[in-house]
């Protein structure tokens, strides 16, 4: 069976979570150097990246269109990928 978009979405949650968290300075990043923390970011935000693109490439195709879902569903993660980028710029 299929994944839905709501269970990709649901997958990209913990990303959120530790890029915001990363971000809001929550994160224990004790004994963590900035190159360092600043990976663990650009992963997270690859992950929410590849996720946010999902889309079937014909009819026949079962993969969930995240890409084309409604963006209320995928607020948190779009902005999840914003902040992480920003973070790593800055940072």
């Amino acid at each position: 069976m299929a994944q839905t978009v709501t269970e990709c979405l649901t997958a990209g949650t913990d990303s959120v979570t530790v890029i915001n968290a990363i971000n809001g300075g929550t994160y224990d990043v004790t004994g963590m150097t900035q190159a360092e923390i600043n990976e663990r970011v650009q992963r997270n935000v690859d992950h929410l990246s590849t996720i946010l693109l999902y889309a079937p490439v014909d009819a026949s195709d079962d993969t969930p269109d995240v890409a084309g879902a409604a963006g209320s569903k995928k607020t948190t993660h779009v902005a999840a990928v914003t902040t992480g980028t920003n973070y790593i710029a800055a940072n």
